[in-house]
C-alpha cells in the first residue's frame, strides 16, 4: 500500500512539473510573439520600404519585405506562396506536437526552450504571410496604414517584414580574387526579424548544447 501511494505522489509531481513547464513554454512563446509582431507593425507604420536608420556603426534598422523563404528564396508559380504557407502550417503543427511530447516526457529544459523558440519563430513569420496582405496597404514610397481599406494583397500572400541589419565589417575585396574580386564584401549582410532570431537561437541551442538537450 505504501509503495502504491509513493508511486501516486511521484506521478502527481511529474504531472505538475510537466504542466508548469508547458505553462512557462507558453509564456515564453507569447512574449516573443508579442515583441516580434509589435516590432513589425511599428516598422510597417513608421518606415517607407527601403528606409534605414543607423543605430550604431555596426547596427542598422533597415526595412525590407521578404516574399518567400529565408534569404528571399521564392517558390515559382502562381500558387508558390500558398504552398509555402501551407507547408509552414504543417510544420508548426509538427513542432507544436514535439513541444507537448517533450514536456510530457520531462525532457531537458534546453530542449523545451529550443523547441519553443523554433515554434514561435515559425509562427511569427506565418502571421505575416497569412494576414499582412489584408491588413496593410503598400509600403512602397509611403508609410503603410494598419487595417487599410486598400490592402496590398490577400490571405496567404502577405510579405514577411524584416528590419534588423548588422553589417559588422565592410571592405573591398582585392581585384586578384576570382569571381568576387573588386566587389564590396559585408559581414554580416543578412536582414532579419525577431522571429528569425528565435528560430536561429533555438537551432543554435540544439547544436551547441546537443548532449544536454537530448540527454535521455
Amino acid at each position: 500500500m505504501g509503495r502504491f501511494f509513493m508511486n501516486k505522489v511521484l506521478l502527481l509531481r511529474h504531472k505538475n512539473f510537466s504542466e508548469m513547464s508547458l505553462k512557462k513554454a507558453y509564456i515564453l512563446f507569447f512574449i516573443i510573439l508579442f515583441i516580434d509582431q509589435v516590432s513589425k507593425i511599428y516598422i510597417k507604420t513608421h518606415f517607407v520600404l527601403g528606409e534605414e536608420v543607423q543605430v550604431f556603426k555596426w547596427f542598422k534598422i533597415l526595412f525590407i519585405e521578404n516574399e518567400g523563404m529565408a534569404w528571399g528564396v521564392r517558390i515559382p508559380g502562381d500558387y508558390g506562396k500558398i504552398i509555402l504557407t501551407l507547408f509552414r502550417l504543417v510544420a508548426i503543427g509538427g513542432i507544436g506536437y514535439w513541444l507537448r511530447d517533450a514536456v510530457k516526457n520531462n525532457s531537458s529544459n534546453y530542449l523545451i526552450v529550443a523547441i519553443t523558440l523554433i515554434l514561435v519563430g515559425a509562427f511569427g513569420n506565418i502571421v505575416d504571410s497569412l494576414f499582412y496582405g489584408v491588413i496593410f496597404d503598400d509600403s512602397y514610397q509611403t508609410v503603410a496604414t494598419l487595417f487599410s481599406d486598400q490592402p496590398y494583397g490577400t490571405y496567404f500572400h502577405g510579405k514577411v517584414v524584416d528590419m534588423l541589419y548588422f553589417p559588422f565589417f565592410t571592405a573591398h575585396l582585392p581585384s586578384w580574387l576570382p569571381f568576387w574580386g573588386g566587389n564590396e564584401f559585408t559581414f554580416f549582410n543578412a536582414i532579419f526579424n525577431v522571429a528569425d532570431m528565435a528560430i536561429s537561437s533555438g537551432v543554435g541551442i540544439l547544436l551547441v548544447f546537443n548532449k544536454k538537450a537530448f540527454h535521455k
